[in-house]
């Protein structure tokens, strides 16, 4: 195991541990020692730290691991999972956003239409990519190739990778709110099987504006919230620091979701997180994509609207003391 070349806080006593593993290594080979018990020693104790350290993570945890700088973003699934992806660009209106993007592809050997939050690695391409933080336009391309899609018969499939839409001064003056509520109130009538993906953060509307499908998947280290942490401690604590209690409170990670019926099912990732192995990652995805869409496709149009209403007609209603509460 060579040591991380980025390291979260949690997982620093896993970065120490490889450090002291490469230099086992190191001095057996320059100097022609049998360390081998030394070795298995540690590779041992890395194995029961990894357990340790990712079997009880906290919601602030699978926040920095849906944040990682090296985790798979949409652009990596669609080339692991895809072939033959033809970007399509522009909103007609008023531009293209990169930082929301789209176009047909094939799965499994059937056309599909992709939109996707794209966020960047290196600088020059997280500028201009926005960070993944869509403005107007991007939702407007976004709806402009789900009705393509619709068109055509192709199903839709959304990946979700973004902290918000953009809050900046040009977004708001070119309607962002509005675009992603009309968003919201097209795909409930789409029709075509829709199924959204969050691969990595899901941050209230912005995420939203590609989310309102048939089925939502969901990585179990991702999550998907009505707003970030820091933005909830900002207004709740004044803090943002308080950001780790925020997490906690706003239940927003997978396994939670799933309980609360707001995500259909959640995708296992490689142990430590989906960075580590993102062909694995895919492949599970892939699996848990096709399964989706075929009983998806079963349904008649009719079925397939009816019970998408339902899905959300019936998201945040409890029962309490007898009676049934929205």
């Amino acid at each position: 195991m060579e040591a991380p070349t980025y390291t979260l806080e949690f997982e620093k006593p896993l970065r120490d541990l490889s450090l002291q593993l490469e230099q086992l290594r190191q001095q057996s080979l320059e100097n022609n020692l049998d360390l081998g018990k030394e070795i298995a020693g540690i590779e041992k104790k890395i194995a029961a730290t990894q357990r340790e350290i990712y079997s009880s993570l906290t919601p602030w945890q699978r926040v920095q691991i849906a944040r990682h700088p090296k985790r798979p973003y949409a652009l990596d699934y669609v080339e692991l999972l895809c072939t033959g992806f033809q970007e399509l660009h522009g909103d007609r209106q008023f531009n293209d956003d990169r930082a929301l993007i789209g176009g047909t592809a094939f799965l499994d050997g059937k056309a599909v239409m992709i939109i996707a939050q794209q966020k960047g690695r290196e600088t020059k391409e997280k500028i201009a990519r926005n960070f993944g933080m869509p403005q107007p336009e991007g939702y407007r391309k976004a709806l402009r190739l789900m009705k393509l899609a619709e068109k055509f018969g192709l199903p839709v499939l959304t990946f979700i990778d973004t902290p918000g839409a953009y809050p900046g001064l040009g977004s708001e003056e070119r309607h962002v709110s509005e675009a992603i509520a009309v968003n919201l109130r097209e795909m409930t009538l789409l029709k075509t099987p829709t199924i959204s993906i969050v691969v990595g953060e899901g941050g209230s509307g912005g995420a939203l504006g590609i989310g309102v499908t048939d089925r939502v998947l969901i990585f179990d280290n991702s999550y998907y919230s009505v707003i970030s942490p820091e933005g909830c401690a900002a207004i709740l604590w004044k803090d943002p620091a308080a950001a780790p209690k925020a997490a906690a409170a706003l239940k927003l990670n997978a396994d939670v979701l799933e309980k609360l019926g707001v995500v259909d099912e959640v995708i296992a990732e490689p142990f430590g997180g989906a960075h580590n192995d993102p062909t694995q990652s895919a492949t599970a995805l892939k699996s848990s994509i096709l399964k989706h869409l075929n009983d998806l496709k079963s349904l008649s149009i009719t079925k397939l609207l009816d019970a998408r209403y339902e899905r959300y007609r019936h998201l945040g209603v409890y029962q309490e003391d007898g009676a049934v509460h929205a």
